[in-house]
């Protein structure tokens, strides 16, 4: 849980990513490197930007950050947290426990999934 003065590790995979059209809301935020999840997830595609699942046992490609509570406030309204995405701990393959915002998988059932599990990688694919 966040405190205040406290950062949180956040796990982002769509449009907060370096490049793309939500990165502004990390401006306050410490870049710690690129990752990806450890196995357990999907990517699925909801057309202007992603949803992360836990199933399957594929990695999702992102990026982590250290937040503090206003930029996490930030996050979780972008998100639509709880309602929409639910922000849930994962752990990364760099073995950092970190959040990230999770679709159900009710939510999930016949989205179409993007194998790569890379946001970019689909968006490049998508322009080309």
């Amino acid at each position: 849980m966040n405190v205040r003065g406290i950062n949180t590790r956040v796990f982002v995979y769509g449009t907060l990513l370096r490049g793309q059209s939500n990165h502004r809301l990390l401006e306050d935020a410490t870049f710690v490197g690129e990752t990806r999840t450890e196995a357990g997830f999907e990517l699925v595609d909801l057309g202007p930007f992603p949803a992360m699942v836990r199933r399957g046992d594929a990695r999702v490609v992102g990026e982590e950050y250290e937040v503090g509570a206003n930029t996490l406030a930030a996050l979780d309204r972008l998100e639509g947290h709880p309602r929409f995405y639910r922000r849930r701990d994962i752990r990364l393959e760099n073995g950092d426990a970190a959040q990230a915002y999770l679709f159900t998988t009710t939510k999930a059932r016949d989205l179409p999934v993007i194998a790569s599990g890379d946001w970019r990688q689909k968006r490049k694919e998508q322009s080309s």
